[in-house]
């Protein structure tokens, strides 16, 4: 194989290489929204009220002012037990007692 056609191959390689490199980023940072009402306890990704800290630390399920990230758009239309709904502000609503 000539050295003309040696670079081209691996050239062509790199730039395929970059160009996927440079897709997965952006598909990594799909949009998100903090979503308030929706993490199981223990699963929220931060900032759940008095008396916690941050990540992991909400005490109830569906804790109102613990937060879970969920892709853009869905956190109000999610299906929660007992008619509960998502929502982009913190809940007055099942706040753990004490």
């Amino acid at each position: 194989m000539s050295n003309s056609i040696k670079t081209l191959a691996v050239a062509g390689s790199l730039a395929a290489a970059l160009s996927a490199h440079g897709a997965t980023p952006a598909a990594a940072q799909e949009a998100k929204e903090k979503c308030y009402g929706v993490a199981l306890a223990g699963q929220n990704d931060c900032a759940a009220g008095p008396g916690t800290t941050c990540a992991g630390t909400s005490k109830v399920d569906y804790q109102g002012n613990a937060w879970k990230l969920v892709p853009a758009g869905t956190c109000t239309t999610m299906e929660l037990p007992d008619g509960r709904t998502g929502s982009l502000e913190p809940l007055d609503r099942d706040l753990p007692r004490g």
